[in-house]
């Protein structure tokens, strides 16, 4: 299944052709002021985007990012820098409260000037863009007639935590979905996405309420492409590694904590249904090792090509996501794949676990307090 999807996964081209239509940028941003200005820069060098705005939200940050961000835009008159003093209203998240007052604003540029819907696409703070990025994420979008297009970026990871955990996302739906014919149809339970990059058709994003439609998510991305395909919308993926890269977190620490804060709503939220995956994970990636190093005989050679299996499906993931052959420390973290494996499963049980003692936050806001923690 990864071979397949590393042949026939859509890539997002280097070179485009220019956008006539009108590309509003919204970048949500809560203390990020070390991330923020490198993306403004990346943003304001774009080329192939003839009417690009860009909008950036400072969602109450304590760190200085709305000082900084105005720094980095330079008064360049296609940026403008909105903020926000209060928290998320009850029952939404702070990011989809941020993208919900970003979408509005756009939505009301686009009435005042007259440019259309166009284009509305949503970056992460810790996004960094080649030159092309945009003319070719919006041009794939068109190209492919879906509502959504989802650019998968380049998941950079520095330390031995990030290494053995990052990849993974990139190698949970390449392993198990054949993405190119989910993209045909609208079935929500195959829809992939990435929050850190999203490129809406405008109009259709407003079709299904936007944002709102997803406001106490803590996976809004996927599901507003639920929400999409739900509404008859297609939605579809590409990898982008060639022309976006980012990483999502800095060090054990912050990547522990911004896992524990969503990995609970995994397959619907159910503890049965995470413990049915994690007896399948145990026998299909602890299995084969075991037997290779305890095993005799056959037991052993199929031990040892069940491992290698495993692994070579972490690097085709890996070559997949970032566009180039592996290196060193890829080939590494692959080796490591048992590892990884029950790392993320001692995440998702101590997500559960902070989820039951309402005790899940992210930069200083606490999420999802509501008791009724049986009834999910």
């Amino acid at each position: 299944m990864t071979a397949w999807n590393a042949i026939t996964l859509p890539r997002l081209p280097r070179t485009s052709a220019p956008v006539a239509e009108a590309v509003t940028v919204c970048v949500p941003a809560r203390d990020e002021a070390d991330r923020l200005p490198p993306l403004i820069a990346d943003l304001r060098a774009q080329t192939g985007v003839e009417k690009l705005r860009i909008l950036v939200f400072d969602d109450a940050s304590a760190d200085g990012t709305a000082e900084r961000a105005r720094e980095a835009i330079d008064g360049d008159p296609r940026c403008t820098l909105l903020r926000g003093t209060a928290g998320p209203p009850p029952g939404w998240t702070g990011k989809a409260a941020a993208c919900r007052t970003l979408a509005d604003t756009a939505r009301q540029l686009a009435a005042t000037t007259g440019s259309g819907a166009g284009v509305l696409i949503f970056l992460d703070a810790d996004i960094r863009l080649a030159p092309g990025a945009l003319a070719a994420a919006a041009g794939e979008l068109r190209r492919r007639g879906s509502a959504l297009l989802s650019p998968w970026p380049q998941q950079q990871a520095r330390t031995r935590a990030e290494r053995l955990v990052q990849p993974l996302l990139c190698w949970s739906w390449a392993s198990t979905l054949p993405v190119v014919c989910a993209d045909r149809g609208t079935r929500a339970s195959t829809v992939v996405a990435c929050g850190q990059f999203l490129v809406f058709d405008a109009a259709a994003y407003q079709a299904i309420g936007g944002h709102t439609a997803v406001a106490g998510s803590v996976t809004e991305d996927l599901d507003i492409a639920r929400a999409l395909r739900r509404a008859g919308y297609r939605t579809a993926l590409a990898a982008a590694g060639g022309l976006a890269r980012t990483r999502m977190y800095r060090g054990p620490e912050e990547l522990a904590a911004g896992y524990r804060r969503w990995l609970w709503s995994a397959y619907g939220g159910s503890i049965p249904a995470g413990l049915a995956v994690g007896v399948i994970a145990a026998w299909a990636y602890w299995l084969p090792p075991l037997a290779a190093t305890l095993g005799r005989g056959r037991l052993r050679r199929l031990g040892f090509l069940g491992y290698t299996a495993a692994v070579t499906g972490r690097l085709l993931a890996r070559s997949l996501e970032t566009g180039r052959p592996p290196v060193r420390r890829d080939l590494t973290a692959a080796a490591a794949h048992p590892l990884s494996v029950a790392t993320y499963l001692s995440l998702w049980a101590r997500s559960h676990r902070d989820r039951r003692r309402d005790a899940l936050t992210w930069k200083g806001r606490v999420l999802d307090p509501r008791p009724d923690l049986d009834s999910r």
